[in-house]
């Protein structure tokens, strides 16, 4: 497996899908013009709508919305690997996915994921969330390989946000083997400036892998306030790549799976891990395993 470029773009989202698609446009030839042939944007590029109802007049199916027809239309343009960090996909229900698409040279879609995990929480000022009032979340953890485009079998790990808090999902992912993890983000300014680099060196180091985290940035239409700081790590959790701010930005680094590889080999424990159990006071121990249940 030989290296490759990897970008991730940094986005101010608003509520228009068809301005940010033209944001996204910019950003994506930046980065393309820059070498990088897998290129990943933000959680909800299409658009950071809070009000509930311009939020259900924003959004579509996935074969009717904007961003899904630029970003195939692009990637195949470019030849590159584009993955869109998420975007709100109106599902065959009525229901909204938080959804990461990947699309290929060709510009067919080869991989979607849905967000598990619902940013249900109570900040601090008065700040709080409810992603599940408006998200169904999603099941299934993917892994994919992408290959072609100069890049030669990387294995692309996806979460999205807040998932970055559950390491159990990038090492299931990681045991799958994925050598390349991914955290497209809408990070808080205030979850931001506490945890964002330290989470994101953490999975990093403990899976020995890549970590490619395109974020959003600065103050939103809808009037929510993001941290920015989009990062590449290297699978020994060095920043390899920042955008430190929070404008809109393209950053670029080289990813070389043999690292991960060599990361994995000084460190084995994804190896090493075994099966454990935690008894709580309960009549029966709760199995558990050391690298995923």
């Amino acid at each position: 497996m030989g290296a490759f470029k990897a970008a991730a773009i940094q986005m101010r989202s608003g509520t228009s899908p068809e301005r940010n698609a033209v944001d996204l446009e910019r950003l994506v030839c930046e980065a393309a013009g820059l070498g990088a042939t897998y290129i990943q944007s933000p959680e909800m590029t299409g658009a950071l709508v809070r009000d509930s109802q311009a939020r259900a007049a924003s959004f579509t199916s996935e074969d009717k919305d904007t961003i899904v027809s630029t970003s195939r239309k692009l990637a195949k343009d470019l030849g590159i690997f584009l993955h869109i960090g998420s975007t709100a996909i109106l599902r065959a229900d009525g229901k909204l996915a938080n959804r990461a698409l990947l699309f290929g040279p060709d510009g067919a879609t080869i991989a979607t994921y849905d967000k598990i995990h619902m940013f249900d929480v109570d900040l601090d000022n008065g700040e709080s969330w409810r992603e599940s009032a408006a998200y169904e979340p999603g099941t299934q953890a993917v892994v994919t390989e992408i290959s072609g485009a100069g890049i030669d079998g990387a294995r692309l790990g996806f979460a999205v946000c807040y998932d970055l808090r559950f390491p159990q999902l990038f090492r299931a992912e990681a045991l799958a083997g994925a050598d390349l993890l991914s955290v497209p983000a809408a990070f808080t300014r205030q979850t931001g400036e506490a945890h964002w680099h330290v989470l994101l060196r953490a999975r990093a180091i403990e899976n020995g892998a890549y970590v490619v985290a395109a974020a959003q940035g600065g103050l939103h239409e809808d009037g929510r306030e993001t941290y920015g700081h989009s990062l590449i790590v290297d699978p020994w959790g060095r920043i390899v790549a920042e955008a430190a701010h929070d404008e809109p930005a393209v950053i670029i680094a080289e990813i070389d799976p043999a690292q991960s590889a060599a990361a994995r080999k000084k460190i084995p424990n994804l190896k090493n891990a075994r099966d454990f159990a935690v008894n709580g006071g309960q009549a029966e121990a709760l199995p558990l395993r050391g690298a995923a249940s």
